[in-house]
């Protein structure tokens, strides 16, 4: 393939392996091919603080895709090249989900910095369990609503019950973007809920017309994939993905424990 394609691989389950990293050879791959310019870059639900974490050694120049296509950023400098956020209504959502008992995490931009506040005294444990792991800057525990409804929205997670987090999603999937599915780490529900352009898919267009690209090979192993293999010109789905995502794929490539990513761009790039 020529320079004018863009290579975009998930993170978790796909380039990453089960231990939560890129391994050395991972990044020695995409280190050594961006240099010689190829155009790479991950997307994931991550933050690009825990992305940064767990990609530890990826040291390439590229675009990151983070929070499910929220931002596309400098994978160096943190520079924004592209931000979603939520329309007023979030208000309106917010509040419906504390009616039902759901406190969830929002992340948002308070006076121009990345914060995720929470509830700390209604949270779920699976809640703070999460948060737990999540020990940096951006963390801001609230004790009202007002407090939690700050800020300019972007991204909203909810860690609770099947049983009240179901009837949610089937209330808001038309509305807004929902992920709904069960923590691939831990095995507690989730619900995530960001503005309805605020996908994957929507992210690699804009940074496909940001780099000037004309073509799209995407890698991924989860259903929440499904979109990003849509709009891509080819897609390969690791051997661990799932059944579904296999069979929309161009082809299926080795897992993620095989470094199954690098070693297809190694040998196809």
């Amino acid at each position: 393939m020529n320079q004018q394609t863009l290579y975009v691989s998930d993170l978790d389950g796909t380039l990453l392996r089960r231990d939560e990293r890129t391994s050395a050879y991972t990044n020695e791959v995409i280190n050594r091919m961006t240099k010689q310019g190829m155009l790479f870059s991950y997307a994931t639900a991550r933050s690009s603080v825990t992305a940064k974490q767990v990609t530890a050694g990826l040291e390439a120049k590229i675009p990151i895709i983070v929070y499910n296509g929220a931002f596309i950023l400098d994978n160096q400098t943190g520079k924004v090249l592209a931000a979603n956020y939520f329309e007023d209504d979030v208000r309106d959502l917010l509040q419906d989900l504390l009616a039902k008992g759901v406190y969830p995490i929002v992340y948002a931009m308070i006076d121009g910095a990345e914060r995720f506040s929470y509830w700390e005294g209604k949270c779920s444990k699976g809640m703070f369990d999460f948060i737990a792991t999540r020990n940096d800057s951006r963390k801001r525990p609230v004790e009202s609503e007002e407090a939690l409804l700050e800020g300019n929205c972007f991204y909203i997670t909810c860690i609770e019950s099947e049983e009240k987090l179901k009837p949610l999603y089937d209330t808001y999937q038309e509305k807004y973007h929902c992920v709904y599915q069960k923590d691939i780490y831990s095995g507690e529900q989730w619900l995530e809920i960001m503005p309805k352009q605020t996908t994957k898919a929507h992210a690699i267009c804009q940074l496909k017309q940001l780099l000037g690209c004309d073509y799209v090979i995407a890698f991924g192993d989860g259903i929440n994939d499904k979109e990003m293999f849509q709009i891509a010109n080819e897609s390969y789905a690791v051997a661990n993905a799932a059944h579904a995502l296999k069979q929309l794929a161009t082809g299926v490539i080795g897992s993620n424990e095989e470094d199954g990513v690098a070693r297809w761009l190694d040998e196809n790039a």
